[in-house]
């Protein structure tokens, strides 16, 4: 076998030049189909666009358990500002950065891909491994909606390796549940006094998955855009005609912006507490996010299309309702964990921010470890959305993956890492939300543990890859593989 991180990278980069943004995964689904047929292996595709591989097992282990490989085909599809990418058709190139894997200006999507070239890569490299399912789901980044879409009898296998996991050397065994709740504020608008418009943005931002990094206390954009304008507003009379922010329920949001109107007299005063504000963000958050940006700009509006409306401003009393609503909605960490050392255990991710001409679309999404909890910090939200008059809907709601370390995998993963490397590898719970919560709720009995190679900044366009872990988890990967030909320990 030829070295099979280049093998591994290979599959990952032809995976990259197939778009794949959530929602979007015909083209890689139809592509997994073909990959199946074209290596002689059975493919069902439902109608969802989930997949799953059949493999016959081979070598020593042939005759062992069925195993899934799961892992999910879409990703999160963010850019810098200025990034020219197009997600819809353009392919993300491999750049290598000594020993780390990145994209230029674009997330790398290694999360998930990887996940589907370590499986793929297990048949084109072929080594001893057990009868496999290798089941790749859609839309996992929006709210595991693929996995919770799988029939009861898409795969039989009762043991599961799944591959999402961003940590070498840790296997992941019970994660957080999760629920978004949308909110939608109600606005009117008026003909204001023609005051001239900016855009007040912030940029710049680290952002990284709300999940893996809300512990991190890395700023929140709309959050900062919100304190601003709630400065601003206290100061200075001005028009409100938008707010803007975030791109993903999971993803810390990197950039927000707002077009205000201000008045020509009042225009120095919002310059200075701009700036005042930028000066004190800066110092707060430097050690977080060292390129944090806020600016005031002209905003250059483009006319509006023949039989458009105008976007006319916010009454004064829609303003102040949407300022006070996105400043006392709730972000970051709830509450950590009582049971598990450094594990947050509830928190909330003030996602996305979106207005049109009658109301402010806003995305929270919550997580916990608890079931009770995800309830009580979901009502939190609701109860302030409501004190406000906005209404509310629950959607993409996920349940906990709850650990079990009395599982045959998992007893095998760990004498299979000890013996190859001479030391336990860490067991851990994470507060990231994991479609084995969804597929265990399904598939009754089910043994699953979540493993993968080291991936820093997912979800932002710092996403990057550690390539030695990736031969690492390789060689782990295929001794445990290899060990389903013997009893387990």
């Amino acid at each position: 076998m030829n070295d099979p991180v280049e093998l591994i990278l290979g599959i990952f980069e032809k995976v990259n030049t197939i778009p794949r943004c959530s929602k979007k995964e015909q083209r890689i689904s139809d592509w997994l189909v073909a990959w199946a047929r074209d290596h002689g292996l059975k493919a069902e595709q439902d109608e969802k666009l989930n997949v799953r591989i059949d493999v016959p097992g081979s070598g020593q282990a042939a005759d062992g358990p069925i195993v899934v490989l799961q892992g999910h085909m879409d990703m999160v599809c963010e850019k810098t500002p200025t990034s020219a990418h197009d997600f819809s058709r353009d392919a993300i190139p491999l750049v290598h950065s000594g020993d780390w894997l990145k994209a230029k200006d674009t997330t790398l999507g290694a999360d998930n891909g990887i996940a589907i070239a370590l499986a793929l890569g297990v048949v084109e490299s072929g080594i001893p491994h057990p009868p496999l399912e290798i089941l790749v789901t859609v839309d996992e980044e929006t709210g595991l909606t693929g996995a919770q879409s799988l029939s009861d009898t898409f795969v039989t296998g009762r043991q599961l390796i799944n591959l999402d996991s961003e940590d070498e050397g840790k296997l992941t065994i019970g994660c957080a549940g999760g629920r978004d709740t949308l909110l939608s504020l109600p606005i009117s608008r008026a003909p204001g006094d023609g005051r001239s418009q900016y855009r007040l943005v912030v940029a710049g931002l680290e952002g990284g998955h709300s999940g893996v990094d809300i512990h991190l206390g890395r700023a929140n954009a709309n959050v900062l855009l919100a304190r601003t304008l709630a400065g601003i507003a206290a100061e200075a009379q001005i028009d409100l005609f938008s707010v803007t922010g975030g791109s993903a329920h999971n993803a810390i949001p990197r950039d927000a912006s707002a077009v205000i109107g201000v008045a020509p007299e009042d225009l120095d005063s919002v310059k200075k507490i701009v700036t005042a504000s930028a000066e004190s963000l800066r110092r707060t958050y430097s050690a977080t996010d060292p390129r944090l940006d806020l600016t005031l700009e002209p905003e250059h509006r483009v006319a509006a299309e023949p039989g458009e409306m105008p976007i006319e401003p916010m009454t004064p009393r829609s303003r102040d309702t949407v300022i006070a609503l996105l400043t006392e909605l709730p972000h970051g960490v709830v509450r950590m964990s009582a049971d598990v050392e450094g594990l947050v255990e509830t928190s909330v991710n003030l996602a996305t921010v979106k207005s049109t001409a009658d109301a402010v679309k806003i995305n929270t999404s919550q997580r916990s470890s608890y079931a009770a909890r995800l309830d009580e910090i979901a009502q939190r939200v609701i109860d302030i959305a409501r004190s406000h008059g906005a209404s509310h809907e629950a959607v993409a709601s996920y349940p906990p993956w709850e650990p079990d370390v009395n599982s045959s995998l998992l007893t095998r993963c760990v004498t299979t890492y000890l013996k190859l490397f001479g030391r336990e590898p860490d067991v851990e719970l994470v507060h990231a939300g994991l479609e084995c919560g969804v597929i265990g709720s399904k598939y009754p009995g089910m043994e699953m543990v979540s493993m993968g190679p080291t991936v820093k900044n997912p979800h932002s366009p710092d996403e990057a890859l550690f390539v030695p872990s990736l031969a690492r988890l390789w060689e782990f990967f295929v001794a445990l593989l290899a060990s389903f030909g013997e009893p387990a320990a």
